[in-house]
C-alpha cells in the first residue's frame, strides 16, 4: 500500500456488510486498525449510495443515509475533503477513458491527497495498470 486507503463505494458496501474481501484488501483494513491509520471515505460515496437506493439498488438494511452516517461514525474511518478542485481534475484525469462521475471523482481524490483506493471496479484497476493510481483490488 503506498498511501492511506481511500475506500471505493463498493468497498464500504462490503466492509460494511462484513462480506468476503481479498486477502491484500483485509490486510491493509488490519493494518490501518492496528496502526491507527484512517481509513477515507469520500463524499461522493454518499450520492453514490442514495443513487443506488432511488433506484432500487442498495440493498442494505438501513436507509441510504443512516447507512452512511453509521459508516462515516465507524471507528477508524474519516470522510476526505472533496473540494472543487478536485472536481475540476476529475473532468481532466490524464488517460483515463470512462465517463462514471463517481469512479472520477475517487481517482482525483485519490491523485490529490496520495491515497490507495480500495476497490473492485474495473476501470479504477484498469487505470490502476497504467500506473495512474495505487489501488488494492478487494
Amino acid at each position: 500500500m503506498n498511501g492511506p486507503l481511500l475506500l471505493d463505494t463498493c468497498a464500504c458496501m462490503w466492509l460494511m456488510a462484513n462480506e468476503y474481501m481479498k486477502d491484500a484488501a483485509v490486510a491493509a483494513i488490519d493494518d490501518c486498525a492496528d496502526t491507527g491509520k484512517p481509513m477515507y471515505v469520500s463524499p461522493i460515496s454518499a450520492w453514490e449510495v442514495g443513487t443506488m437506493e432511488r433506484k432500487g439498488r442498495f440493498r442494505a438494511i438501513l436507509p441510504a443515509q443512516l447507512w452512511f452516517e453509521k459508516l462515516r461514525t465507524t471507528p477508524g474511518i474519516r470522510l476526505c475533503d472533496l473540494t472543487a478542485g478536485i472536481l475540476i481534475a476529475s473532468s481532466f484525469l490524464p488517460g483515463y477513458r470512462y465517463n462514471d462521475p463517481a469512479d472520477r471523482i475517487i481517482a482525483a481524490t485519490a491523485r490529490e491527497y496520495g491515497f490507495t483506493v480500495m476497490t473492485r471496479d474495473r476501470p479504477l484497476l484498469d487505470y490502476a495498470k497504467e500506473g495512474y493510481l495505487s489501488v488494492i483490488e478487494c
